[in-house]
């Protein structure tokens, strides 16, 4: 077990690629993964389970098929499983994901911007 605290900002100046979350601890069954993203993302739905997104630094929407949400710095917002949905952000904007084990983060969609998963930062 570690003693030291985990530095979000230290392990964001560890990679440069958007959409392609990087592992930084695991509760249990789930893990806390940090992305930078920005320009839109790929409509995508998870059935197994929500999502939370957390920003860090900056700003993002998450369109909905019947309206969207922004969120600031210090924000956060839970998308209920089964929910299709597509992250966005103009400028690049630094979150935090909060979820189970091997959920693909195109989820249903698949496609280019799938990434790898368990990959540690």
């Amino acid at each position: 077990m570690s003693k030291s605290p985990i530095n979000l900002l230290e392990k964001f100046s560890k990679f440069s690629e958007h959409w392609s979350p990087r592992v930084v601890a695991e509760m249990n069954d789930y893990q806390f993964k940090l992305a930078k993203i920005q320009n839109d993302f790929t409509w995508h739905s998870h059935k197994e389970t929500d999502e939370v997104f957390i920003v860090i630094e900056g700003s993002m929407s998450i369109d909905f098929r019947d309206g969207r949400v922004d969120l600031s710095e210090g924000e956060m917002y839970v998308v209920p499983k089964g929910v299709e949905h597509k992250p966005y952000a103009k400028d690049e904007c630094k979150i935090m994901f909060v979820e189970p084990r091997g959920i693909v983060n195109t989820g249903d969609a698949g496609g280019e911007l799938t990434a790898k998963d368990h990959v540690w930062v």
